[in-house]
């Protein structure tokens, strides 16, 4: 049936009009550099809860340079930015080669967002000069105590860390790392001849209580901005099992407690890699986490960026999957709390909730990595001997008493069951 278009003029169309906007629109610069890596968070994560991806007190980068509530640290940058050079052997040009340098690379790094940047390239050369000195030597005031002033606006201030451990992971308020690469090779006074990557795992280690990656950092290579490097230096630089998911799903695993029900036991990994987690004669071994203020913030955005980044690895995304699966209450935290794969700094209730909360049926991931651990697991929970194993240990000798009872008891029932039959007999 063909659709009747009316007879009013409001239901003629200008062709003419209508064709020349759209030849316009294609007309403009539609390039979009594969360097993109700094995105905004998409609709679909941020409305869930919009403050784990806005800076509380720091911005960094121009996605939120120039707000209000983030003015006030300007002058801690400022501050920051005259400590890096009065160290420096020539600080009365070093400022100078500094916006001399990041002016050459002003027009890669605009290539670097992914959205458009509303300031001059003098305006957006200063931003990356002044925030990237700031990093630069926040991480210098970490690595070494000397640096800090007696009334030092951050370190003196435990508060201050804790926001900053918030707004440096934020996926929108980020520098490319090229730029932090290229204003401290033109520092002449290095920290302890740490590199800069060493500098920033050491700050983000302490900061989120992760643990130290391996000394040799040869994986940490094409690092595109402060998340990135947090993700590879959480998931260190051995290959995992990777297996792509099923176009009907990922294989789901019961929760920690069901885990135990069926005879399985949970079990602290050594690994440094996070997502090296393996399942072999019934044992799950898990790499500790720590779980604290800063953490939901921290998964949250690296979630954000793998699922905005093209072919991505979605490393990060499949073990929130996994643990989501792993933790439904907080009797779940609880048992992994007690086997301690959690270091828990919340109270329980809270830290499960952040882990049901964590991946979001929004997150498609092209990769899941623990797919043939899920299989192994279900396979092995659906045998009867190890689900009765587990039954008699949680009902009969949960503790050393229990045990003791529970083999008197059966020396007893043996006991009178020989009594017995020689009675019979006699």
């Amino acid at each position: 049936m063909a659709v009747n278009s009316g007879d009013t003029d409001t239901d003629i169309v200008d062709v003419e009009r209508l064709a020349s906007s759209i030849e316009h629109m294609m007309s403009q610069d539609l390039f979009m550099s594969s360097k993109r890596c700094i995105f905004k968070t998409p609709i679909a994560l941020y409305r869930h809860n919009e403050k784990f991806y806005i800076p509380d007190a720091f911005s960094i980068g121009p996605f939120h340079h120039g707000c209000p509530n983030l003015k006030p640290t300007e002058t801690i940058k400022a501050k920051y930015l005259l400590g890096l050079i009065s160290r420096s052997r020539f600080p009365n040009t070093l400022l100078k080669d500094f916006i001399n340098t990041i002016n050459a690379l002003e027009r890669e790094a605009r290539e670097y967002y992914a959205g458009p940047i509303e300031y001059s390239r003098e305006e957006f050369v200063k931003i990356l000069v002044i925030d990237g000195c700031f990093m630069i030597e926040l991480f210098c005031r970490n690595a070494s105590k000397q640096l800090r002033e007696e009334n030092d606006p951050i370190f003196s201030m435990s508060s201050m860390l804790q926001v900053l451990g918030h707004d440096l992971i934020l996926l929108e308020n980020q520098l490319p790392w090229m730029v932090l690469e290229h204003l401290f090779s033109m520092f002449t006074a290095p920290v302890s001849d740490m590199t800069l990557i060493e500098l920033a795992i050491a700050f983000f280690c302490d900061i989120y209580a992760f643990r130290q990656p391996a000394r040799s950092h040869d994986y940490l290579r094409d690092i595109k901005h402060i998340p990135d490097l947090v993700k590879k230096g959480m998931v260190s630089s051995i290959e995992v099992d990777e297996e792509k998911i099923p176009q009907s799903g990922w294989e789901l695993i019961p929760s920690a407690t069901h885990l135990v029900e069926a005879g399985i036991k949970l079990r602290k990994s050594r690994s440094k890699n996070m997502l090296d987690i393996k399942f072999e004669k019934g044992v799950l071994a898990i790499p500790p986490i720590r779980i604290h203020e800063t953490t939901e913030t921290v998964f949250r955005n690296l979630i954000s960026y793998e699922l905005c980044y093209p072919n991505s690895d979605d490393r990060i995304t499949s073990y929130a999957m996994l643990l989501d699966n792993l933790i439904d209450t907080a009797k779940d935290v609880e048992i992994l709390c007690e086997n301690g794969i959690i270091c828990n700094w919340l109270n329980t209730e809270d830290a499960a909730r952040f882990f049901n909360k964590l991946y979001h049926r929004t997150c498609v991931v092209n990769k899941y990595y623990h797919g043939n651990l899920c299989m192994q697991v279900n396979e092995y929970c659906e045998k009867i001997w190890p689900r009765w194993r587990g039954m008699l240990v949680r009902n009969y000798f949960n503790t050393p008493w229990a045990g003791l009872s529970t083999f008197a008891a059966v020396i007893l029932l043996i006991l009178t069951s020989v009594q017995t039959w020689y009675s019979m007999k006699s």
